[in-house]
């Protein structure tokens, strides 16, 4: 996951800036709603407690976070939010799955259709890819940031499945109901998490470089960048050098 985890770095702080200029509001709003549907409590609501977590990381304000979850548990009226999972294919061979939320599924799908044309992508039926990735809790922790032990021990004793690093950074693994409680016992022992999110893991990755590699990274921008979009999942590994040409390029 080492092309990974240099991609996720970039990622955050390309949302940390979208975040400061309210551009990654709209989405979380999205999310907020769509959580409180399964209760506005989120306390016994996992997936809320998620999205409040991102807000408060965005530094959106709680007024806006509460009529979200006013609007999703039926107190508000407001706009009916509808999932929908895509699958698709890249240059390379790369597996993509894209996660939106929209109240318009034949509007959305036609544009995630015409961006796949424009950047060298296919749209794939149901199941065609879904199968080669599994939804865990991700943590990237930066080597400056903490002790290999000390961290090591905190998240094995908090319930964590692995954790892997590369050159620069601590990736931790958990499952999806273990990722709060794992993401608290850090931030009690005073560790910064680069990021911290649900996210859906390969099983397998596809080693990419060249013009492959910069096509996926321009078609997975570009989805990320779409409205309704709220995540995109792939299993390209690029290699750090490459990443860090095609950023500064």
């Amino acid at each position: 996951m080492s092309g990974h985890s240099k991609w996720k770095t970039n990622k955050n702080k390309k949302a940390a800036a979208d975040a400061a200029k309210g551009a990654a509001y709209t989405k979380l709003i999205k999310e907020i709603t769509v959580a409180a549907r399964e209760g506005g409590n989120p306390d016994t609501n996992s997936r809320l407690r998620t999205a409040i977590a991102k807000a408060k990381e965005a530094n959106m304000p709680s007024d806006n976070v509460k009529m979200a979850i006013k609007r999703g548990t039926g107190e508000l009226p407001g706009v009916v939010y509808e999932s929908v999972i895509y699958e698709a294919y890249g240059s390379g061979g790369v597996a993509i799955i894209i996660e939106a939320l929209t109240d318009n599924k034949n509007r959305t799908t036609a544009e995630i259709r015409n961006i796949m044309s424009k950047k060298g992508g296919n749209l794939a039926g149901a199941g065609s890819v879904n199968w080669m990735f599994v939804k865990k809790g991700y943590i990237l922790i930066n080597k400056n940031d903490a002790k290999e032990e000390d961290l090591l021990n905190t998240v094995l004793e908090a319930g964590a499945e692995d954790m892997k690093q590369d050159s620069e950074n601590y990736e931790i693994v958990s499952s999806v109901q273990d990722f709060e409680q794992v993401k608290t016992a850090l931030q009690k022992k005073g560790f910064k998490c680069q990021s911290a999110e649900l996210t859906m893991i390969p099983s397998s990755t596809v080693k990419l470089s060249g013009n492959d590699a910069k096509q996926v990274l321009s078609l997975v921008e570009a989805l990320e960048e779409h409205d309704d979009v709220q995540g995109v999942y792939a299993n390209f590994d690029i290699p750090d050098e490459i990443l860090d040409q095609i950023s500064s390029s």
